[in-house]
């Protein structure tokens, strides 16, 4: 798996940002029978920038923890068989790894979050990237069905790493 990181905000979390979404990453492709290697690019900025990103591509006009732009349109969640039908868009011609999105964290939130929440830092950027992961595998929380199904598979990934509140 290729994880492409660009950290354009200086925050220190004491976090290993790069291994940690790593890790999540894998565990979650592992855990949805991902039968590609697979590429994801993942932004980590302020609270400032993803507010203006959340804005200009949601229309909410407030920052928020993450945002993920997936590159695949799935006709149902974790279901591959439509990268193959919009090949062109969904393979790195350079690599052949299938380019699954975007992730943009906020570490102001990370930060803020894993005070409020009473966890370390390390916990709440492994979940933030779990739920951007699966977002970018066409899963979403619009019902509560789909949200518990959503948190369901974002506790196993965690746990499986001993990744704990």
């Amino acid at each position: 798996m290729t994880l492409n990181v660009e950290k354009e905000y200086d925050l220190d979390l004491d976090v290993d940002y790069e291994k940690t979404a790593k890790e999540v990453a894998v565990q979650v492709l592992e855990q949805e029978g991902c039968p590609y290697e697979a590429e994801v690019s993942l932004l980590l900025t302020s609270d400032e920038e993803i507010h203006h990103l959340n804005l200009q591509y949601r229309g909410i006009d407030r920052p928020t923890d993450v945002l993920s732009f997936p590159q695949i349109d799935y006709e149902k969640p974790g279901d591959f068989s439509r990268a193959e039908e919009q090949e062109a868009g969904c393979f790195n011609p350079d690599t052949g790894e299938l380019f699954l999105g975007d992730i943009i964290i906020s570490l102001d939130k990370v930060k803020e979050q894993a005070d409020c929440y009473g966890h370390g830092r390390r916990r709440e950027f492994a979940f933030l990237v779990a739920h951007s992961m699966l977002h970018l595998l066409g899963y979403d929380h619009m019902t509560e069905e789909d949200a518990a199904d959503m948190e369901a598979r974002q506790s196993a990934v965690l746990q499986h790493l001993g990744i704990k509140r």
